[in-house]
């Protein structure tokens, strides 16, 4: 079982996003995300419940903890392999 960051992107700043790069956090198991999500002290309202790829978004300094905690990284090409092209 593994948690997993892809590469920092930069998004545009809204109401909804202001902070500029970010992330994805997926898990193989929504326990195991959810459980590394604590560890960062992110909030459960700040899931993302995909159907494809459940996930959290990650600010650049979060993605950091995140690697530092074991997460693994993961270029842009291997999270779309590994969880975008799942059947729903």
């Amino acid at each position: 079982m593994s948690v997993y960051v892809d590469e920092l992107r930069n998004y545009p700043v809204s109401s909804r996003w202001r902070y500029g790069q970010a992330c994805h956090m997926p898990a193989d198991t929504l326990e195991e995300l959810h459980a590394f999500a604590g560890k960062l002290q992110l909030r459960r309202s700040w899931f993302q419940p995909h159907e494809r790829c459940p996930h959290y978004d990650l600010t650049a300094k979060r993605r950091g903890m995140a690697v530092s905690l074991g997460a693994m990284e993961v270029s842009a090409r291997e999270f779309v392999k590994r969880f975008l092209r799942r059947t729903p």
